[in-house]
């Protein structure tokens, strides 16, 4: 069985598409494939309790626990690096997971790590994407599936998802429909990565 572990910060919501695809398309069958675990950085995000819900086991690893740490980010990664390994993942999933992980992290799931970023990569990596994609005049947006590497929001492209820009639309609106394709695209890339 191979055991899929997904990061979280927010409310979960593209973690619950790929657990309910996974039930769903019943992946542990057909795929011998499982979600398996939900970690979270935050202790207050939504996305814990529609884990319970969807009953996953879950932990949170609380970011701001090593904030007084001498390296903070890397002193986090080493824990959360501890949480997931305790899983003995094939795959760890980035599902609206908002901190920005180590080189080492990184290289210790080389080929096994993968996000969601909410625009058509390469454009706009970071913050504010839907913002920037108005402000810039965009007639399309979208969402990106992609395996991670150290430089942030890169690495190979697995799936993408486009979305017209509307008259009107404001940075909500536009995110809210570009949402709606995440919860396609996220679990139809993770099946995909499964049976290759």
């Amino acid at each position: 069985m191979r055991n899929i572990v997904i990061l979280i910060s927010g409310s979960g919501s593209n973690m619950a598409a790929i657990a309910l695809a996974a039930q769903r398309e019943d992946w542990a069958h057909k795929l011998q494939a499982r979600v398996c675990a939900v970690i979270s950085s935050r202790p207050d995000a939504k996305g814990l309790q529609m884990a319970s819900d969807l009953s996953l086991p879950s932990q949170v690893v609380d970011h701001r626990a090593y904030a007084t740490q001498v390296d903070p980010r890397a002193a986090f990664d080493q824990a959360l690096k501890h949480a997931i390994d305790a899983h003995q993942p094939t795959w760890v999933l980035l599902a609206g997971f908002m901190r920005i992980l180590t080189p080492a992290f990184v290289a210790h799931y080389a080929g096994r790590l993968i996000n969601i970023h909410p625009s058509l990569l390469p454009a706009f990596p970071g913050l504010n994407t839907h913002q920037r994609a108005l402000d810039a005049g965009c007639q399309f947006a979208g969402a990106t599936v992609h395996q991670v590497t150290a430089d942030l929001d890169h690495g190979p492209i697995l799936a993408q998802a486009v979305v017209p820009v509307l008259p009107g639309d404001s940075a909500d609106t536009l995110a809210a429909r570009v949402l709606t394709q995440e919860h396609l695209i996220y679990p139809r890339a993770v099946a995909k990565l499964l049976t290759s």
